[in-house]
C-alpha cells in the first residue's frame, strides 16, 4: 500500500492570505499543500479597489498602528512587484462642507510622515483650473490635494504568490473542495474532492484560510466558534468607459462621509468604488445591486461634468470579508486589520486568520509563521521582505522599458501585447515567448491580442481552466471581448492537454 504523505502544513484558502501564508512557508523550508475550491482568488481576492494603500481615511479613525503597517507593505511591495504594483497619484478635490481643509493638511502630512518610500512624491496642494486633473471636474472645484498610493493587479499578486510557493515545493490544488477534516495521532486528516476525484492529505498543522467562509469552516470542522465578533460586508465596484485622459486618480468625499476612489483602469476605462454594505448571504452569491450601482454613479456626479448611469456601467464586480467588530456602528469604521488565532491545546496547531487587506497580507503571511514557530523548531528565518516575486525582474524596475525591451528581442510583437504582458506577466513573459520568431508562432488568435500561447501559458503555469480564470483574472480581457467572441477560445480550452509544469530550478523568475 502506498503511505500516504504527511505535509507539515495545510491550508485551505487559495485567496491572497493562503497563497502568501503557502509562499512564506514554503520559502522557510516546510513542505506545504494548499486546496482551493474554486480558482485562485476567485473570491474577496479579485475584489479589491486593487490598490496598496495606507488607507488614508483611516487616519480618521485614529487607526495610526494600521496605517503605518501598510505604508510600510506600500514600499515593500512595490520594489518587490514592479511589474504588477504602479505608483500613482490620487487628486482629492476640496469640498468645503465635508472636511476643512487643515483637517486634510494635518492627515495628508501625518500620511507622507507614517510613510517610508521616499522615492514617492509627497502631497501638495494644488489648482484645480490650472491642473490637468482639474479640467474633467465641475468649475465649482477650484482646490484639491495630491497624494500618492499604488495600484495593484490583485487577482495576479494572489496567482504568483502561489506560483513561488509551487516553486519552492508547494503542492497548490485549485478546484478542490475540502469535505471533511479530522485528526488522529497528533495529525490532521484532509478530505478532499475533485473532477479527477476524492483523496485524503495529512499534515501537521492546519490554516483556515478561506475568508469569509472562516467563520462557517470552524464551525464545521472543529465545533467551536470564533472568540470575535465578525460582520459580513460586500465592497462593490463598476467599471465604465474612460472619464478622464490623464493617468491620476481621484478620491471623492461622498455626502455619507465615505470615500470613493475613481481610478484609471486598463488603459481604457475607469473603475469606481467602493461600497460599504452588510451582507447576511453565502459570500458565493455576492453581486452588486441596482442601489449600489446608483450610489457610486451618484457619488462621482457630483464631482465630474460628465455624467454617468447605471447603462454607462460596462462591468461590475462584488466581494465579501468578516471584518471584526469592536462596537462601532457605521462599517466605515470597523477596522481592516487582520487578527490570528492558534488553537493547539486539545488539537494539532490550527491556525485561524480573520479579516485582513491585500495590502497587510504579507506581513500576516510572516506573524502566521512566527505563530507555527514552536511547532516547528527548525523553522526559517523572515525571507519575503526582500525577495521579488516571479516576474519582478524587469529593465530598472520599470515596465514601460520593459515592454520596449521585448519588442527589440520580439520586433514583432504588437506594442499592445508587448505592454500587457510587460505589466502582467513581467519576466515571466520569457516563458510565453520563448522559441518565438514571429505571429504565426504564437498559434491562433482569439482576439484582442489574445493568442495559443498565452492560454498554454495560464493553462500549465498558473492553473487556468475556465475562460473567466483566462479573461477576467489573469488577463482583464474580458472587458474587450464581446458576447460570442469568447466561444473559440471556449473550445480551445476544451482540447488542450495540459502539460505537467516543468522544472524552473536555476531560471530567474
Amino acid at each position: 500500500m502506498k503511505r500516504t504523505k504527511t505535509y507539515d502544513v495545510a491550508i485551505i484558502g487559495g485567496g491572497i492570505n493562503g497563497c502568501g501564508i503557502a509562499r512564506d512557508a514554503a520559502g522557510r523550508g516546510l513542505s506545504v499543500y494548499l486546496c482551493e475550491q474554486h480558482d485562485l482568488s476567485a473570491a474577496t481576492s479579485s475584489a479589491s479597489s486593487k490598490l496598496i494603500h495606507g488607507g488614508l481615511r483611516y487616519l480618521e479613525h485614529l487607526a495610526f498602528g494600521l496605517v503605518r503597517k501598510a505604508l510600510k507593505e506600500r514600499s515593500v511591495l512595490l520594489k518587490n512587484a514592479p511589474h504588477i504594483i504602479k505608483p500613482i497619484r490620487f487628486v482629492l478635490p476640496h469640498m468645503p462642507h465635508l472636511r476643512p481643509k487643515v483637517l486634510i493638511r494635518m492627515g495628508l502630512f501625518l500620511y507622507d510622515s507614517l510613510a517610508l518610500h521616499k522615492g514617492i512624491p509627497n502631497s501638495k496642494g494644488i489648482k484645480l483650473r490650472q491642473h490637468e486633473a482639474g479640467k474633467p471636474l465641475i468649475p465649482t472645484l477650484t482646490d484639491a490635494f495630491m497624494y500618492s498610493d499604488c495600484t495593484v493587479d490583485d487577482s495576479r499578486l494572489v496567482i504568483l504568490n502561489a506560483f513561488d510557493a509551487r516553486h519552492k515545493g508547494a503542492v497548490i490544488e485549485t478546484h478542490t473542495k475540502c469535505e471533511k477534516i479530522t485528526y488522529a495521532k497528533g495529525v490532521w486528516h484532509i478530505e478532499t474532492i475533485s473532477a479527477t476525484g476524492s483523496k485524503t492529505i495529512k499534515a501537521k498543522a492546519l490554516v483556515n484560510a478561506t475568508g469569509p467562509w472562516a467563520s462557517d469552516f470552524l464551525k464545521e470542522y472543529s465545533h467551536v466558534g470564533t472568540p470575535y465578533d465578525l460582520q459580513l460586508i460586500k465592497g462593490s465596484h463598476i467599471v465604465v468607459n474612460k472619464l478622464f485622459k490623464h493617468n491620476h486618480a481621484y478620491t471623492f468625499q461622498h455626502h455619507d462621509g465615505r470615500v470613493i476612489f475613481t481610478i484609471p483602469y486598463q488603459r481604457d476605462f475607469t473603475l469606481i468604488g467602493t461600497t460599504d454594505v452588510n451582507f447576511h448571504k453565502n459570500p458565493d452569491s455576492a453581486a452588486i445591486s441596482p442601489e449600489e450601482t446608483n450610489y457610486l454613479c451618484d457619488a462621482v456626479n457630483h464631482y465630474f461634468e460628465k455624467q454617468i448611469l447605471a447603462k454607462d456601467v460596462i462591468w461590475s464586480y462584488s466581494g465579501v470579508r468578516a471584518l471584526i467588530k469592536g462596537g462601532e456602528e457605521n462599517i466605515s469604521k470597523i477596522s481592516r486589520d487582520y487578527k490570528l488565532e492558534l488553537i493547539d491545546k486539545k488539537s494539532p496547531p490550527l491556525l485561524n486568520v480573520w479579516s485582513g487587506k491585500i495590502t497587510t497580507y504579507r506581513t500576516l503571511a510572516e506573524e502566521s509563521l512566527h505563530a507555527l514557530k514552536k511547532h516547528f523548531p527548525e523553522l526559517g528565518e523572515d525571507w519575503t521582505s526582500h525577495a521579488p516575486l516571479p516576474g519582478a525582474h524587469i529593465t530598472h524596475g520599470c515596465s514601460t522599458q520593459y515592454a520596449a525591451d521585448l519588442q527589440t528581442v520580439h520586433p514583432w510583437l504588437p506594442t499592445a501585447v508587448a505592454e500587457r504582458y510587460a505589466n502582467s506577466y513581467g519576466s515571466l513573459s520569457k516563458i510565453i515567448l520563448a522559441h518565438k520568431n514571429d505571429l504565426k508562432d504564437m498559434g491562433q488568435h482569439f482576439g484582442h491580442g489574445l493568442y495559443a500561447a498565452e492560454v498554454d501559458y495560464l493553462c500549465q503555469y498558473e492553473w487556468a481552466k475556465t475562460i473567466d480564470d483566462i479573461l477576467w483574472r489573469r488577463s482583464k480581457l474580458g472587458l474587450l471581448f464581446g458576447k460570442g467572441e469568447e466561444l473559440p477560445l471556449e473550445k480551445y480550452i476544451d482540447t488542450l492537454k495540459v502539460q505537467p509544469v516543468p522544472d524552473l530550478e536555476g531560471h530567474q523568475l
